[in-house]
């Protein structure tokens, strides 16, 4: 039986210092992972309102 991803990359940019926008696809929820050398990080991509950013989660 495949195992069932929950996260899709949605957008990536940069090689050596990378930003990423990772997709959760049960909830929706996108969030923003960021990494340059050995560090990295990431958090929920937040609207101008401070809200989360949420996409259509189609199953």
């Amino acid at each position: 039986m495949a195992k069932k991803e929950r996260f899709e990359k949605t957008y990536s940019q940069g090689t050596l210092t990378v930003t990423e926008i990772w997709v959760d696809k049960e909830t929706g929820v996108n969030y923003v992972f960021h990494a340059s050398g050995y560090a990295g990080g990431m958090t929920p991509l937040l609207d101008r309102e401070g809200k989360p950013v949420i996409t259509a989660v189609i199953n």
